[in-house]
């Protein structure tokens, strides 16, 4: 009914042309793509589909889709973990029998090795060398690993370190916008193993973040079962005044949406105000997505999003079928036709102001004259000196920014006035810039704008998600010791989209997301506690000298923009596989299945995909639970699943000094997320976790019951395991905001954790969690006062015959009595659950 064909250039492609169905205009753009794919995905049910679709446009039940992505997306931090459980699954699929090559991915897979580079070094001329050549040689086992995945999978590639971060990466160059296979066209989509996947759609592709639970099912053929989501559109009117940055608009949006509560649903911008956006400014937007808790940010392709493909370097004939194709199946955005959204908002361009986020969330956004009043001053503030407020870390950093010209730019402008000035950083401030694409430097340089950055101290440290991630490396050492030993409240502040609680630095207590000219700005100041709008920046020679003096004119960051070129993206993606010497030594094992090194510390069989049996062990009620933990509202998925520093006293440290490890040697948790004996001694190991079991202390410790010890969460967990005892998690609102990280929910499986309960969830999280078998459920109602001492039997699970079952739950030994809901939104994550996760349902299935 729906296969149709165009011509583009003298050539004919098959399409599925649905643009004649009667409600067709009134879907929104991103549905529109999702409503092709399903079609296109599964032509003998296109009936069905596109009546589930007519119920959403009518507002009629929960109708459900499934969506298959065209490719996935990676990086290493959260790749390296899916790659070795495909390995894993060719060991169990030859145990059961059958042939391990069909464990095999599907689509297209690209993974960018950009979340490994740690500031070790800055401040110098060779910074860049030396971390870069450090990441290797620290992660050799990993990348040793990949490369083996590269060439034992089909249709994997890897972007060796040292070329960008994967999302920007992705924006400049993996994304084709439309899709031209095998004589089809059709819109590119994917999913990505990173939540700021959403970056894409500021190009107009379809895609967001799962896990990597997820994703491999999607890679191995399974589809994303989702119930139709609501869409909320934004009208954006007016534009940017003078002064205002990109960073300043997507961070009054985090927190306009994220008030919105869009957790689960689409997001769509259309409006007069689209026009006044370019398309690097529409990805910073989009890139923020999962702060404010949507799926996607789609913005509808336009001319600006066709400039883009042309300057990024694109085959002027694709560009050409691209508009072809979206114009003819009227997916090309017309401000004059109408969509029907869920809901509406508008958003005025014109009354956004400067600002940063912080100090622990990024929709926590800050004007300029209330920063000081964010901070906690006990020790009192300085200027001269290392203090409460101080700015230790100043990094220019993250996929967010500087995918964008213009706050690039206007950060090197605005060092080339302060060096006019003779501003410099204090002696604490530790500057760094890490771009996301090798592009950057190539503009910066020929503006001259390097010199002027390094002047200040911003050296380039790396191409990759450092800062951000928490890779910020060590801080100098007497900064390191004073902070210490004076308690001291000291600060970060970077141009990235992460600044939860022990994310950035182990020693940063407070830490603001701003754009990369306030960056600049704050490491000049060398505090966070004064008021930037009217307080001086700095001194020269005794005289204040302010903001506005150093801030650059619009006009003439408009006139810098015109040295970006089609020439600089076309010169640096003609060599994006290529590694350097350090990533060609690095040897990889051959064969299709992979030679596990019992020694790696880096590397390891995880023990959840070994034993599968053909037949899943049938899920039980729980019965005197003890619980694990207890938590408050916005623990995050760093809180669950730390990515950086590994404390030399944590669960995790004991063991690599058991491994023959040195200290020295740690590397990170993130780095050591193919290894499952490490991870789960990370879970919950975020020095600020606070687990309100626990009065006075922070960090992942719980107190065990009955006998009442405090003790790290981990070691708790294996003597509860030791005894046969059920374990739960409690939680307020928002529990797993933040990074798509599997190992948040695998380590809570390992912990031996049934359920986990708590007030709302975010998407991802709860979505892995029931991924690997553990049962996600929401209070109905208001949440019992619980202290952590007690034992919680739940009664349901085993007879759940329905997605979003209601349980009853009880306190033994007393009459309280609750009902919490399973928060398993369909019939496909019920099974999965009931299969004990998703992977081992994809494996029996590939066995039968």
């Amino acid at each position: 009914m729906v296969q149709g064909r165009i011509s583009v250039d003298d050539n004919t492609y098959h399409v599925i042309d649905i643009s004649q169905i009667a409600y067709w205009s009134r879907l929104p753009y991103s549905l529109k793509i999702l409503l092709e794919n399903a079609c296109r995905n599964q032509l003998s049910e296109q009936d069905a589909i596109v009546d589930a679709f007519k119920q959403w446009v009518q507002g009629e039940g929960s109708p459900m889709v499934n969506y298959y992505p065209g490719r996935v997306l990676m990086q290493d931090l959260t790749g390296v973990p899916a790659l070795v459980d495909l390995a894993a699954m060719r060991d169990a699929c030859k145990a059961m029998g059958h042939d391990p090559s069909s464990v095999n991915p599907l689509c297209r897979v690209d993974l960018v090795a950009d979340h490994s580079v740690t500031v070790n070094h800055y401040g110098q001329p060779d910074a860049l060398e030396k971390n870069t050549s450090e990441e290797v040689v620290n992660n050799e086992q990993r990348y040793s690993f990949l490369k083996w995945a590269q060439s034992a999978f089909d249709g994997v590639r890897i972007v060796p370190p040292g070329k960008g971060i994967c999302h920007q990466v992705n924006l400049e160059y993996l994304a084709t916008v439309v899709e031209n296979n095998k004589g089809w066209l059709y819109p590119d989509t994917l999913v990505g193993l990173d939540s700021h996947t959403t970056m894409i759609n500021g190009i107009s592709v379809l895609g967001w973040g799962v896990g990597g639970i997820e994703a491999e099912a999607a890679m191995l053929g399974q589809p994303i079962r989702m119930v139709i989501p609501e869409v909320l559109g934004i009208e954006l009117k007016g534009a940017l005044r003078d002064g205002v940055t990109a960073t300043d608009m997507v961070l009054s949006m985090t927190q306009f949406l994220r008030g919105m509560n869009v957790v689960g649903k689409f997001v769509e911008f259309y409006g007069e105000g689209l026009e006044q956006l370019d398309l690097a400014e529409r990805a910073t937007i989009a890139n923020m997505a999962p702060e404010y808790g949507a799926t996607s940010a789609f913005f509808p392709c336009d001319q600006k999003t066709l400039d883009y493909l042309n300057l990024t370097g694109r085959d002027p004939k694709h560009i050409g079928l691209v508009e072809v194709y979206l114009k003819e199946m009227q997916l090309f955005y017309d401000n004059n036709h109408a969509v029907e959204y869920s809901q509406t908002a508008v958003f005025d361009l014109s009354e956004i102001y400067p600002c940063i986020a912080g100090p622990k969330r990024p929709e926590q956004l800050v004007l300029l004259p209330n920063v000081p009043d964010t901070l906690v001053l006990n020790n009192g503030a300085s200027r001269e000196q290392l203090s409460d407020g101080s700015v230790v870390i100043a990094a220019i950093t993250s996929c967010t920014n500087t995918s964008n010209p213009s706050v690039l730019i206007g950060a090197g402008l605005m060092a080339k006035k302060a060096n006019e000035l003779g501003l410099s950083l204090p002696k604490w401030v530790k500057p760094s810039l890490a771009p996301g694409s090798t592009v950057v430097m190539q503009y910066l340089n020929k503006l001259g704008l390097v010199s002027e950055l390094e002047q200040l101290g911003f050296y380039l440290v790396g191409y990759g998600c450092t800062t951000c991630i928490g890779n910020s490396g060590p801080l100098d050492e007497w900064v390191a010791q004073k902070v210490k030993d004076q308690g001291l409240n000291v600060c970060s502040v970077l141009s990235g989209n992460r600044n939860f609680e022990g994310r950035v630095h182990p020693q940063t207590q407070f830490n603001y997301l701003a754009s990369p000219l306030l960056v600049v700005a704050y490491a000049i100041a060398g505090t966070m506690a004064l008021d930037l709008s009217k307080d001086p920046v700095g001194y020269h020679k005794g005289q204040p000298i302010y903001l506005h003096d150093i801030w650059p004119a619009q006009v003439d960051i408009d006139q810098a923009l015109m040295a970006v070129s089609q020439s600089m993206f076309k010169k640096e993606y003609a060599t994006i596989e290529q590694g350097g010497s350090a990533w060609d030594r690095v040897v990889a094992p051959e064969g299709l299945l992979y030679d596990w090194d019992q020694s790696s510390t880096y590397i390891k069989k995880p023990p959840f995909l070994t034993d599968i049996g053909a037949n899943p062990s049938s899920r039980s009620d729980v019965s005197g639970a003890h619980i694990l933990a207890l938590f408050g509202d916005n623990v995050t998925t760093d809180h669950i699943s730390p990515a950086g520093h590994i404390a030399h006293d944590s669960p995790a440290a004991e063991h690599l000094l058991a491994q023959g490890v040195e200290k020295s040697d740690f590397n990170s948790y993130g780095s050591r997320r193919g290894n499952s004996a490490i991870m789960v001694r990370a879970t919950f190991a975020n020095p600020r976790v606070n687990n309100l079991m626990l009065k006075d202390q922070l960090g992942g410790y719980t107190r065990h019951m009955p006998s009442g010890e405090v003790m790290s969460i981990y070691d708790a967990s294996t003597r509860y395991q030791k005894d046969n005892c059920d374990l739960v998690l409690i939680a307020g609102s928002r529990y797993g905001t933040g990074s798509s990280r599997d190992w948040a929910a695998k380590g809570t499986m390992m912990l031996g954790v049934k359920v986990v309960i708590a007030q709302s969830f975010e998407r991802i999280h709860r979505s892995n969690l029931l991924g690997m078998g553990v049962l996600p459920c929401q209070f109905v109602g208001a949440a019992p006062e619980l202290t952590g001492s007690e034992k919680i039997s739940i009664k349901g699970i085993a007879d759940m015959s329905q997605p979003q079952s209601e349980l009853i739950a009880t306190i033994d030994g007393s009459n309280i009595e609750f009902k919490i809901r399973a928060c398993l939104e369909t019939d496909s994550e019920l099974l999965y659950y009931q299969q004990g996760g998703i992977l081992p349902y994809v494996l029996r299935r590939m066995t039968v």
